[in-house]
């Protein structure tokens, strides 16, 4: 067993709210800087860089986790994960079935461009990213198990965009694997404060935008390995692996 460093929030050059510089190999770099085990990309309802950036970090011993941040119909945000690119492949047919169209605006929400481990645009995705899918946040949830993904409503304590936010409350029959908490909440006042939410396992991550950011806050998990099943082992606290602890960037 060991201890393992995760920020499994990143945004890269895809989202239109992600800074240019979210390029594989610069995020790459700045998991190294900050000594990270496991990172996650998650843009907004687009899967297309995780297997370049997978395929960058590979060759310096970080684990990448393949995901999404999926906006559902009622503009809830949540992290799907998945253990293999069959499931992402899979999942992304979904997205882009479910995604309405909207002609981006460049100079108004960002460009959202797929690159290679060079920053070769190969792909600039017309369609606008940050709109809500035509499918509920039950649909999304009931999709994403299916596959046998992994599903985490996100920074659930943020004023927008958030379940809390957006429903007022989280529905008793979402199968929910975590939760994850906005990197300016500590998760013990935020249980303490709240405590009907004290059954909930919970995350931190960076939601990292800009390069800086990466690593801001995160989760220290110890498991056997750095894989996704290890990961949801900890989250139900089976077989010794854990949530030992939140950080932040000194």
């Amino acid at each position: 067993m060991a201890l393992f460093k995760a920020d499994m929030h990143i945004h890269s050059v895809l989202s239109p709210c992600g800074d240019l510089e979210m390029s594989p190999k610069n995020i790459v770099q700045a998991a190294l800087d900050n000594k990270l085990d496991i990172i996650a990309i998650t843009d907004h309802n687009s899967t297309k860089m995780c297997k370049v950036v997978q395929k960058v970090a590979s060759q310096y011993g970080i684990t990448v986790i393949p995901g999404v941040e999926v906006t559902t119909k009622e503009e809830v945000h949540c992290l799907a994960y998945f253990h293999n690119f069959e499931q992402v492949d899979v999942f992304q047919a979904y997205l882009e079935a479910n995604l309405p169209f909207f002609q981006n605006n460049v100079d108004y929400f960002g460009y959202q461009v797929v690159v290679d481990e060079n920053d070769n645009i190969l792909e600039e995705i017309e369609t606008l990213l940050i709109n809500g899918l035509n499918a509920s946040i039950e649909e999304v949830e009931q999709k994403v198990h299916e596959l046998g993904g992994v599903f985490i409503p996100a920074h659930i304590n943020k004023t927008k965009n958030s379940i809390i936010s957006q429903l007022g409350f989280i529905p008793l029959d979402l199968k929910i694997d975590a939760l994850e908490l906005s990197k300016f909440t500590d998760p013990e006042k935020f249980t303490t404060t709240n405590p009907h939410y004290s059954k909930y396992t919970y995350v931190q991550n960076s939601d990292a935008h800009f390069i800086d950011n990466i690593g801001d806050i995160y989760t220290i998990f110890e498991l056997n390995n750095p894989r996704l099943d290890e990961i949801v082992d900890a989250f139900q606290g089976k077989n010794n692996r854990k949530i030992v602890s939140y950080g932040t960037k000194a």
